[in-house]
């Protein structure tokens, strides 16, 4: 069955698929600020969907990801990727991404849906609702 979204994970699910999975690749999506001083998944490969300065999308993210799976390789039935989660702030760039890369022909893509960060709470603030931090998952900062 082929679809034209990524499939939805929590964080908790993404993590455990990671563990299960060896092949299974995470991607932070994020901009290169957010991923260096927000903080991110330890384990994340970092590939901006979006960046500074101009906030236009990145004319190499397929290909990019290509290149981290088997070298670029193209992937098909005989030879599937390896699952791809894509992580943003609170999971809509990398819903985004993910639709991207289905369009590309890529298969088994999985967004984080609430994100690194998480949903915005009351006060406007993030990391008190969900997301991967507050779910308390390894993470780092620079």
């Amino acid at each position: 069955m082929e679809t034209s979204s990524p499939l939805n994970l929590s964080a908790k699910e993404a993590h455990k698929l990671l563990q299960d999975n060896p092949r299974a690749v995470l991607v932070d999506v994020r901009s290169n600020m957010e991923y260096l001083f927000v903080g991110h998944p330890v384990g994340a490969v970092h590939i901006p969907w979006i960046d500074e300065p101009n906030w236009e999308i990145n004319p190499d993210f397929v290909t990019d990801i290509r290149k981290l799976l088997l070298g670029g390789v193209v992937c098909d039935k005989e030879h599937p990727c390896a699952p791809v989660i894509l992580i943003c702030r609170s999971g809509q760039r990398s819903l985004e991404a993910g639709k991207h890369l289905l369009e590309a022909g890529l298969t088994d893509i999985y967004n984080v849906d609430e994100g690194f960060e998480g949903d915005l709470n009351e006060h406007h603030q993030r990391s008190t609702i969900n997301g991967w931090r507050f779910r308390g998952l390894p993470w780092e900062q620079c």
